[in-house]
């Protein structure tokens, strides 16, 4: 049911669903750009939803308190705990090796504004949880949201982030001016 109504509110509101190579992965960090808009998180897991699969995001711990907390713990929140001593990419490389089967969405950007330099969080915590990464778009000049890809982090961060971010080359986001490739 929710697969079918997801398709259905992606198709009356004239998107399609491009290439999916990937979105089988059991694990997996899905690289998501450009974030440019608020819409993107509702496009993005309308699509995630209409091809049946879950995908988990990172969410504050302090907006972990009734009765947000069942809402955001149902549409896949990872909380994070910024007073642990443990950093991020530990906790999340914990939250890996604990499932079985754990997709987790992150904007390299971290805002909706322009930035030129994307931030590498999702990169190491790739790295770290020895897992792929998924490279998805949004394009809504064309309207089509898929995945560009298939990526192994090698190590190289420098390199590998610059092969990753050319992939993104002439998407436009919801807001064109707010996403700087390369």
């Amino acid at each position: 049911m929710k697969k079918s109504l997801s398709k259905a509110i992606l198709r009356m509101a004239g998107w399609r669903i491009g290439s999916v190579e990937g979105v089988e992965l059991p694990k997996c960090v899905i690289c998501v750009a450009p974030h440019t808009s608020n819409w993107d998180f509702l496009v993005g897991k309308l699509t995630y939803t209409a091809l049946g699969c879950t995908a988990s995001f990172l969410i504050k711990k302090e907006w972990f308190f009734f009765p947000l907390n069942f809402l955001f713990k149902s549409m896949g929140g990872v909380p994070v705990d910024r007073r642990k001593h443990t950093s991020v990419t530990e906790q999340m490389a914990e939250e890996f090796a604990k499932r079985s089967v754990f997709q987790l969405a992150i904007t390299p950007e971290a805002t909706r504004k322009p930035v030129e330099e994307w931030k590498k969080g999702f990169y190491y915590i790739a790295l770290t949880a020895q897992v792929p990464i998924l490279m998805a778009y949004f394009d809504y000049s064309q309207k089509v949201v898929g995945i560009l890809g298939v990526f192994y982090p090698t190590g190289d961060v420098d390199k590998d982030i610059h092969t990753i971010r050319s992939r993104y080359k002439g998407i436009k986001g919801r807001n064109p001016a707010y996403f700087i490739d390369i």
